[in-house]
């Protein structure tokens, strides 16, 4: 298993070295895993004056599968657009292909207390958010800040979506709600959004190849309200970009922490990129008190999607589960009671768990 670690920016350093030290436990329990470093976000531009150095892309493209942490920080945001870390992000995503985002968001029974809601709203949550990755807003062109007509500067962007972009993406969906409760969510805003009009005509063709799934429209601003009003109504949420980032962070909220929300971004081959759904904290960042699950339990979804290794999965998560059980906490899940846990001291729990 050849694995591309990308720390990244602000946290993403400390966290990231917490599932390194989960791999390594791995590997030397019999599971071959070799892995190498490369600068991406701001610390591809300290480095190489771009925040996707080419020799960190070779990395990526070479290897089996990408553990990222998080990119972006503070002292980068006066830098030119397509030198600020984010850029990096979007490169390499568009560069590998990786137009399926997966975001679970799970609640833990002993983190039912740490939801912003009533437990009784929240227990027993197990949603799966499908996100497209590589379409939408973010990449369509034309795009910039002009002077108009009035002679004032009016920003704009497009919003676009190709049938095979919308036909690829819910394919995954449908797939994912087949092994699971056999239920898709298409979020689209098609009363007003010729995109996702196009959108809700091809996941309603799509659902055709599978009639033991039951499909679902829902507007996003309804979504976002039922989200938090009854979200164990939903199984599989498939989504656009923007939808699906706005969405899957809402939803994370939910488990209690974003902290506690991992994501695997793939390509069609299951090769993928996999990160914490969370950003780069740089108010945080170096006082070794950041949240490492999401990033070690991202590690998981790794073997599970790209080495196709359910049982090495299950460990890593098991081992979470046991970690919580036995009351440890960082500081963003912590409740009366519990014991609080450093970041590095996270890490190794979850090692000794394994």
């Amino acid at each position: 298993m050849r694995i591309a670690v990308l720390p990244g920016d602000g946290i993403g350093p400390e966290i990231v070295a917490q599932a390194v030290k989960v791999l390594k436990a791995l590997s030397s329990d019999g599971v071959k895993i070799e892995m190498e470093e490369a600068p991406i976000g701001g610390a591809g531009y300290d480095a190489a004056g771009d925040p996707l150095p080419a020799a960190t892309l070779k990395l990526a493209q070479d290897a089996d599968a990408v553990l990222l942490g998080a990119v972006g920080g503070w002292n980068y945001d006066t830098l030119p657009r397509p030198m600020r870390p984010e850029q990096g992000l979007l490169r390499i995503r568009k560069e590998l292909n990786l137009f399926a985002n997966l975001r679970p968001a799970l609640l833990y029974p002993e983190l039912a207390d740490a939801s912003s809601l009533k437990p009784e709203v929240v227990s027993g949550l197990d949603i799966m958010i499908v996100r497209e990755l590589t379409g939408d807003i973010y990449f369509g062109q034309p795009r910039g800040i002009h002077i108009n007509a009035n002679g004032e500067r009016e920003g704009f962007n497009t919003m676009r979506y190709s049938e095979s972009e919308i036909r690829r993406i819910g394919h995954v969906a449908f797939d994912i709600a087949s092994k699971r409760n056999r239920k898709v969510c298409s979020v689209d805003k098609a009363n007003v959004l010729e995109t996702t009009e196009l959108w809700r005509q091809i996941m309603i063709e799509v659902a055709k190849d599978y009639p033991d799934v039951e499909l679902s429209h829902m507007y996003v601003d309804n979504a976002a309200m039922q989200l938090v009003r009854a979200p164990k109504q939903f199984d599989v949420i498939v989504t656009g970009n923007i939808f699906g980032d706005i969405l899957s962070d809402e939803a994370s909220m939910l488990t209690g922490s974003i902290g506690m929300l991992p994501s695997a971004s793939l390509d069609s081959n299951n090769k993928g990129m996999y990160e914490p759904s969370h950003g780069s904290a740089p108010d945080i960042a170096g006082q070794n008190i950041a949240n490492p699950l999401a990033t070690i339990l991202s590690a998981a979804m790794m073997m599970r999607y790209t080495f196709n290794s359910e049982e090495v999965a299950q460990r890593i998560e098991n081992a979470v589960k046991k970690v919580l059980a036995n009351g440890l906490r960082t500081s963003d899940i912590w409740t009366e009671g519990s014991r609080k846990a450093s970041c590095s001291e996270m890490g190794d729990a979850v090692v000794a768990a394994l």
